[in-house]
């Protein structure tokens, strides 16, 4: 599948190329502070000439610097550099100062600018999502799902996302204090910020019932103790945990809690969702604009494979409004994004349908409409009765 996605790298033997002197470098000298005149990173593969060979890092990130060392230049982000990096020094991507962005290495397949709108046909974008992650399970991938709360506010979505992980598609999880405290709150009180997990009615006091559930997992010490004990009947967390996939919370300045696995500095949580990204071979995500858009930037547009093949790494972005998704396709720079204007809660049921296929299993529905035709046949009993009495 992966054939329509090739990338051909530069014919090196060029005159440009071969006349290229080699990259400049300039020397860390405090951490976290680069040399005047660094290059900034973009998604588009970028060589650098070290040595009179031309070196393309193994991942990608944005508004990085590059790091030239040991036979090989890594991609840092700069609060990350150390005393005595060694900085590429460079303005222009052309080749002239040994720094060379290639824009048109991958297929037109990869490479696609601007977004999906409202009135897109999204049949194309799901059949390549399905052949996406039936080739990562198949090939020993690394699918990492970044979540907002909106999609654990859903019975059904909840389910789905926990039978795609049951069956192999869900390899990491990253997102904030809200979705895992809703989608926990889900098993714990039936409700997803104060409302019916299945019929979104809003219960009595059910304000409380998220902070009840930080509460209670606070006093027991963490997510996974607190599963263990029996207290969450389903979700995606309690799946996820049972399975052994890495969980990634990062907090913000709104968390209420938070529950104990959030991290609370930024600069960790970045370096924390970047560990996981670095591994991504797939990304999916789905109604969170910032979660999105900072994934986007420092995870990986391409991977290189053990044979040396260069792949992109398909970024998908599922949102209700064209404006989410298309500054997430920004921040990609558009190399090997896909963007869905969409609910999520729909596009989550497809996947299952598609990549797990099931009989109906919606068995609160199935009682609400038994109890339903119950009163309904009640109703018409006591009509007829009445009916005849006036007679």
């Amino acid at each position: 599948m992966l054939k329509y996605y090739q990338y051909s790298r530069p014919e090196f033997t060029e005159d440009v190329f071969t006349n290229a002197p080699d990259v400049k470098v300039g020397e860390v000298t405090k951490d976290g502070v680069v040399p005047t005149g660094f290059f900034l990173t973009t998604h588009r593969p970028t060589y650098y000439k070290v040595k009179g060979e031309w070196l393309l890092p193994t991942r990608s990130s944005l508004n990085c610097v590059a790091v030239v060392g040991d036979g090989e230049v890594v991609i840092k982000e700069i609060r990350d550099v150390k005393v005595g990096d060694k900085i590429v020094l460079a303005r222009s991507n052309d080749a002239a100062e040994g720094v060379f962005v290639h824009t048109d290495g991958f297929s037109d397949e990869v490479i696609q600018s601007g977004g999906d709108f409202v009135e897109a046909s999204n049949s194309t974008n799901y059949k390549m999502m399905y052949e996406l992650l039936k080739h990562e399970k198949e090939n020993n991938g690394y699918i990492v799902w970044v979540l907002g709360p909106a999609v654990v506010f859903d019975h059904n979505t909840r389910r789905g996302l926990s039978k795609l992980a049951e069956n192999g598609y869900v390899h990491s999880l990253l997102g904030g204090n809200a979705m895992a405290t809703h989608d926990l709150e889900g098993g714990y009180l039936g409700t997803a910020l104060g409302q019916d997990i299945y019929t979104q009615i809003s219960e009595p006091l059910g304000h409380y019932n998220h902070l009840d559930l930080l509460n209670a997992i606070r006093r027991t010490g963490s997510i996974k103790e607190f599963i263990d004990q029996g207290n969450v009947k389903d979700g995606f967390v309690k799946t996820l945990v049972k399975l052994g996939v890495p969980i990634t919370l990062a907090g913000s300045i709104r968390d209420d809690g938070p529950l104990p696995e959030v991290t609370a500095h930024v600069y960790d949580s970045l370096t924390n969702a970047r560990e996981e990204l670095t591994k991504a071979t797939l990304v999916v995500c789905l109604a969170t604009t910032l979660h999105s858009a900072s994934s986007a930037e420092i995870s990986s547009s391409y991977r290189v494979d053990d044979e040396g093949n260069v792949l992109p790494v398909f970024f998908y972005t599922v949102d209700v409004t064209e404006n989410a998704v298309r500054k997430v396709s920004a921040a990609r720079e558009n190399v090997a994004v896909r963007t869905l204007v969409t609910n999520v809660q729909d596009f989550v049921v497809n996947l299952e349908y598609e990549m797990v296929g099931h009989e109906s299993e919606f068995e609160d529905e199935q009682e609400v409409e038994a109890v339903e035709y119950v009163e309904v046949k009640a109703e018409a009993e006591q009509e007829d009765a009445l009916a005849e009495e006036i007679e």
